[in-house]
């Protein structure tokens, strides 16, 4: 029996029975340098087991655990079923069992091969959570930069991040006390940021002791990564101007093979904070109030991945805030085709911006900025030259630059009419119909040939009396016809 059986037989064996290269016996050669990893992985949670595996070759009579780069090994396994490999298990990891972890095999005559590269193991849950923040925030622009905060007050050592599912290793930081607080910060630069960089982050303090304890973890916090996708079509139902009470609809339209959308809202100055993604493009926001003014963005991406679209913005103004104003239109509300006109919006209270709106256009409302604040309330919007896109009904309003999205009553209705519009559609209407008469006539011709051929049909006469009842029931479809004023 070879030495290295005899150790591994013997339990409390004798050093010179430990496995390692006897003096007289036969060196490394040309074995292959064994392999280690830990499952469920080296970051193990306080209490929890892990499981060391060595691989080395079908040659291996013996695998020996090193630990802290020892000479000696900390543990021992014969290799079962002539496996290439031997499996180490901690039942409940601990602060004794954090540290860099190492393995060699002895093949047959007593040939020890070279050890392993260094395996780190990292208990952690020893200490509370660390604080952990994104600035300016968690979502993020394509090449873009974003910086994570971690802080704690247990701990003096350094900080640890990682990402979930990242095959990168973790990144440690030394701390540093923040000021005007018993705390200490560590900041994780993160940029330019690539598709790859979002996920899911967490970060662990660690003891200035022993940096391979760590803290429990963080809070996740979910890196989000915009502009990686074309922008889609954001549209509200039924309209970007509501009242308070009604309802609004807000729709996300992506290319097709998006599946996820996610709205946001600014608030002031602020970007969004969190894109919180769902199946469904429409995003149902009544009955409106007060709160729902302001501007949206919408995201398009694909189910589980961190990715999106650019932002697809959109105003939303809320009416009914303040008493309604004037609308006036000068020379008059009735004007020629390619004529101006000017409509006067003015409000008795203080309002320096206005808005002008025709009704059942879905384009969003022209908008105009007072720059003198001593003139009277008043906003001229001019409409030149006049076309027939122009003639509707128009109601205007007015607003504060404090609050852009909150709006006033709308005023009275002010009906503008085009008056070269109504005789341009009778005369395309006259065209139109003497287009299909011109068109017709073979056709009565084609009928009265046949008919007298077969000589069986009505006489010349008759004939022609069906050709004019015909043209008479195309004058009563004329006649018939209604015509806008």
């Amino acid at each position: 029996m070879t030495p290295t059986l005899i150790v591994l037989l013997c339990l409390g064996g004798s050093e010179d029975q430990s496995l390692k290269p006897t003096e007289s016996g036969p060196q490394r050669g040309d074995i292959p340098k064994p392999s280690i990893w830990a499952d469920p992985g080296p970051t193990i949670t306080k209490g929890s087991p892990v499981t060391i595996w060595c691989q080395g070759s079908l040659q291996a009579s013996a695998y020996g655990l090193y630990k802290e780069r020892g000479s000696e090994p900390w543990e021992t396994r014969i290799p079962q079923n002539s496996s290439n490999k031997a499996r180490f298990l901690i039942g409940a990891m601990t602060p004794s069992h954090a540290g860099l972890y190492q393995c060699a095999y002895y093949t047959t005559g007593d040939i020890l091969s070279e050890q392993s590269d260094p395996l780190l193991l990292v208990v952690t849950g020893v200490y509370s959570a660390p604080s952990f923040s994104a600035q300016p925030g968690p979502v993020v622009a394509a090449g873009g930069n974003v910086s994570l905060s971690c802080s704690s007050e247990f701990t003096s050592g350094p900080f640890h991040l990682l990402k979930e599912g990242g095959a990168d290793p973790p990144r440690h930081i030394e701390a540093e006390w923040r000021k005007h607080a018993e705390t200490r910060q560590a900041i994780f630069p993160v940029g330019p940021v690539s598709p790859s960089q979002g996920g899911t982050y967490r970060c662990f303090g660690s003891s200035s002791s022993n940096p391979n304890v760590w803290t429990q973890p963080s809070a996740p916090l979910h890196i989000e990564v915009t502009g990686v996708h074309r922008e889609p079509a954001l549209s509200a139902q039924p309209g970007t101007l509501v009242l308070p009470g009604h309802s609004l609809t807000l729709q996300c339209h992506a290319e097709a093979g998006f599946d996820r959308f996610a709205l946001t809202k600014d608030e002031g100055l602020t970007p969004p904070q969190r894109l919180d993604g769902q199946r469904s493009p429409d995003f149902p926001l009544g009955p409106v109030n007060r709160t729902h003014g302001g501007r949206y963005r919408c995201y398009s991406g694909h189910h589980l991945s961190s990715a999106w679209s650019a932002p697809s913005p959109l105003d939303i103004l809320v009416a009914g805030m303040y008493r309604k104003p004037s609308l006036s239109a000068q020379p008059g509300p009735s004007v020629p085709r390619g004529a101006t006109v000017t409509l006067q919006c003015g409000s008795e209270i203080w309002l320096d911006t206005f808005h002008l709106h025709r009704e059942g256009s879905l384009d969003p409302p022209q908008h105009l900025r007072l720059q003198n604040t001593s003139a009277p309330s008043q906003a001229n919007f001019t409409l030149s030259p006049v076309s027939s896109g122009h003639q509707g009904t128009y109601r205007c309003y007015g607003s504060n630059s404090t609050s852009p999205y909150l709006l006033s009553q709308p005023s009275d209705p002010l009906e503008l009419e085009v008056s070269g519009f109504r005789w341009n559609l009778i005369i395309l209407i006259g065209g139109s119909v003497a287009l299909v008469l011109l068109l017709s006539l073979p056709l009565f011709l084609l009928i009265r040939k046949r008919r007298q051929s077969k000589g069986r049909m009505l006489g010349t006469k008759e004939s022609g009396a069906a050709f004019t009842s015909s043209l008479e029931h195309f004058t009563e479809t004329i006649n018939s016809l209604h015509v806008p004023h």
